[in-house]
């Protein structure tokens, strides 16, 4: 066997083994951690809906996506 050949055979394998360990590493499975949840600051059921000029507002948080708020909405 010449030295032609010896090199090509040991590149083909070591081509081989570079993309055999390539194809077998997954990526980790990402899980949330599963600790207490965050406590919340607002009930969200004893929120009524309420306006602030235009804007709905519902537990301090501003809602409706920038539409104006009904006339029928009460006012803070």
């Amino acid at each position: 066997m010449n030295r032609s050949q010896l090199l090509a055979r040991c590149s083909a394998a070591a081509a081989a083994a570079v993309i055999i360990a390539g194809l077998s590493a997954i990526p980790a499975a990402a899980r949330p951690h599963p600790g207490e949840s965050i406590p919340s600051r607002f009930d969200e059921r004893n929120c009524l809906l309420s306006r602030i000029d235009t804007q709905l507002v519902r537990c301090d948080n501003l809602t409706g996506a920038g539409v104006p708020a009904p006339v029928w909405v009460p006012a803070l």
